[in-house]
């Protein structure tokens, strides 16, 4: 990033303060869910894309849909399905007969936010034309280059419990979301405050007011460049993400592009603390999500039922880290 980028940022205690008020924003709607909210907010700062993989039901499309809202992006949902095309996701060009020519049509995929939903059940094209603009931020159609709006962000599901008609992403293209999050069941006084706020407002939809704008969450991203990092934790990142590759569970381990997502998400957790250092436990917080999805596991383990997950959290328990005062 150039230092005009960075000029434009915010400094650390108003990024902290409005990274507080988005929280508190979905908080008001989406129950408990505190640590998924948090990091994927920290992977919106960091510029990235997350993937949220659990059964349904446990509100994924409500966080997304109520980020969006709290910063203010535009929110398109697109529902992947066996029969999606890649030009449903980018666009197309149309002939206009009033003007005799063709026109360009743009897709769910021209917004600030895209959720898209169960995209473990659409095939291997449509699913690379939709990665594509996840790195590129642009699409092309037909030989023309079209940019995508900027923030563009994606969070995506994905159903891992239902094999039947769906196309499982590949490692390689796992390794294109900077975090992969899990929902989980709330507890029960949680799963009852969900049913005690339907009845209250006596309507099933949700609005959260807007808390930032695009524009806004630009300056908070480019403020993220003023964290600095200590060579020690710095080099605790290359330790983790190496240890995986050295693990006897694991086939592939964790390329130079997951140590670097450790680096990027760690130094969002700490501005969103209101730090300009990252601390050790910053790297141990985002570590799980910004790994596990990364490894790809033996063959020999699956018999085991050995995960991604708990490999990185035995790393995290056997690779010395630096020491976390300042």
């Amino acid at each position: 990033m150039s230092t005009s980028d960075v000029q434009i940022g915010l400094d650390i205690d108003t990024i902290a303060a409005e990274c507080r008020a988005v929280l508190d924003a979905v908080g008001t709607v989406v129950v408990g869910r505190e640590r998924t909210t948090r990091l994927a907010l920290a992977a919106i700062l960091a510029g990235g894309h997350v993937l949220l993989e659990d059964v349904p039901g446990l509100g994924k499309t409500l966080l997304a849909r109520s980020l969006a809202q709290a910063l203010g992006l535009d929110f398109r949902r697109l529902q992947c399905t066996p029969d999606l095309l890649p030009a449903d996701v980018t666009g197309s060009y149309l002939y206009d007969p009033t003007e005799r020519e063709f026109s360009f049509r743009a897709g769910p995929v021209f917004t600030g936010l895209l959720l898209a939903d169960e995209i473990n059940r659409t095939p291997p094209k449509t699913q690379s034309a939709l990665l594509e603009a996840m790195q590129e931020k642009q699409v092309t159609v037909e030989g023309h280059t079209h940019p995508l709006p900027s923030p563009f962000h994606v969070l995506a599901t994905a159903n891992p419990v239902e094999y039947e008609g769906t196309y499982p992403l590949p490692e390689a293209q796992l390794d294109r979301f900077l975090l992969r999050l899990d929902v989980g069941y709330p507890p029960a006084e949680e799963e009852a405050e969900v049913l005690r706020r339907r009845l209250a407002r006596r309507r099933e939809e949700t609005k959260v007011d807007p808390v930032v704008d695009a524009e806004r969450v630009r300056r908070l991203q480019a403020g993220v460049e003023l964290v600095d990092v200590d060579p020690d934790v710095l080099r605790y990142c290359v330790d983790l993400a190496s240890a995986t590759r050295q693990h006897h569970a694991v086939e592939i381990g964790a390329s130079p592009r997951g140590s670097q997502a450790l680096l990027l998400v760690s130094r969002c957790l700490a501005v969103m603390d209101g730090r300009e250092y990252v601390l050790p436990e910053d790297v141990k917080e985002c570590a799980v999500a910004a790994l596990a999805h990364r490894l790809t596991l033996r063959a020999e383990t699956w018999s085991t039922g050995t995960t991604g997950v708990q490999v990185v959290n035995e790393l995290l328990g056997v690779v010395p880290g630096p020491a976390s005062t300042r």
